[in-house]
């Protein structure tokens, strides 16, 4: 269970070279060297799109070959679990901008199946994050300025599980379908009461009992806590279809981060959204006007997973004592966040609102403030 050595010295200063996003070769940023990174190996391919064993990975009895042990630091603030090349003496977290003590320990982790590598780069994802920050009410002046002006966005590579599994589920329940029957009210008419007659909708229910079969593919669960589930299930869509072999070239320059959530935690996760579709297909199978779901058993097999890294350009931005943090989908330039509102702002527009309010009511109705008229009605 060797670990992977991500230092990759420049042939012509000595300096550490970076992946180029969106494209296949290792840059130095000091002297313009270019790197290509070897094409990737017809095995290599099979394995990125692999499915390992679930029962075996929930048991810890992976092959050694998809464990690996990596050098990893925790952060006090907010739990983010990252790993580090050997070359890293200090470093910063990029989910909340705390500072780091670097650990010295290494830790056994399932491997990394695959990765996509980042498309966009730093300044396309900034471009982004400011248009979208551009478009937020009431937000502070500064989170603008600080977009523009602020340190550079930190790209990293977060984890996740996906996970297919083979479905059959047995269900019971009702099927209701309408019906309507007429019933005559009175109903008060120009002072008058009136007789009409109206109609009502009812339901009948019937038992209703099938099967359904569904097949899930690359079910998507974050296997980080550092964000807030929204922001992380948000950045989607991701296109897996660009899934490559993992190698420790396209991590050049970039941080990657180990799963917090574990193995088992996130195929419970993903379950649940399974069991959601499987409802719905049960909703559809009984048919009618309403269903009612007494039951549904049902038998999963074929269950798989894969431990994949996806990229995100990051930014965290301190705020009245707060941290807020950013995110950019690195293959797609999605981007989502937390906001903090200025509360100069939003009392600006209560009271802009108001005057336009007032100001209405005086011109239609001036004795209703107890002011005359407007000068130009006389």
């Amino acid at each position: 269970m060797a670990r992977d050595d991500h230092r990759f010295p420049c042939a012509r200063c000595g300096a550490q070279l970076r992946y180029a996003p969106g494209q296949t070769r290792l840059t130095c940023n000091y002297c313009g060297f270019e790197q290509d990174i070897p094409p990737q190996t017809a095995e290599a391919r099979v394995r990125a799109t692999q499915e390992l064993d679930l029962a075996r990975g929930l048991r810890n009895d992976l092959a050694s070959a998809d464990m690996v042990e990596v050098r990893t630091t925790t952060c006090p603030n907010c739990g983010a679990k990252l790993e580090l090349s050997s070359a890293s003496i200090a470093t910063v977290c990029p989910f909340c901008a705390t500072p780091l003590i670097l650990d010295t320990g290494t830790l056994s982790q399932i491997r990394p199946q695959a990765l996509i590598p980042f498309t966009l780069t730093e300044a396309e994802a900034r471009a982004a994050m400011i248009s979208w920050m551009g478009s937020l009410w009431f937000a502070p002046g500064t989170l603008l300025e600080y977009a523009r002006k602020g340190r550079a966005l930190a790209g990293i590579y977060v984890p996740f599980w996906t996970f297919d599994a083979d479905t059959d589920s047995r269900y019971s329940g009702e099927r209701g379908e309408y019906y309507y029957e007429t019933r005559t009210v009175s109903v008060r008419v120009n002072g008058r009461m009136e007789r009409r007659q109206e109609q009502v909708r009812k339901t009948r229910w019937y038992p209703a009992s099938g099967r359904v079969s569904r097949d899930f593919d690359d079910v998507l669960v974050m296997a980080s806590r550092s964000l807030p589930p929204r922001l992380g299930s948000e950045l989607t869509p991701w296109d897996l279809g660009a899934l490559t072999a993992y190698t420790p070239e396209f991590l050049a320059g970039f941080q990657a981060e180990g799963y917090t959530v574990p193995l088992a935690s996130g195929h419970s996760e993903a379950r649940e959204r399974m069991s959601e579709v499987i409802r719905e297909d049960v909703r559809r199978d009984i048919g009618g006007d309403e269903q009612r779901i007494d039951d549904v058993n049902t038998d999963w097999s074929d269950e798989t997973f894969k431990h994949i890294l996806l990229p995100v350009w990051m930014a965290a931005y301190r705020y009245n004592g707060r941290s807020y943090r950013f995110v950019v989908n690195g293959q797609t330039g999605e981007v989502q966040g937390e906001r903090p509102w200025s509360v100069w702002k939003i009392a600006g527009a209560v009271v802009f609102g108001a005057v336009l309010i007032l100001g209405a009511v005086y011109l239609s109705n001036p004795e209703a403030l107890g002011l005359p008229p407007p000068a130009w009605t006389n």
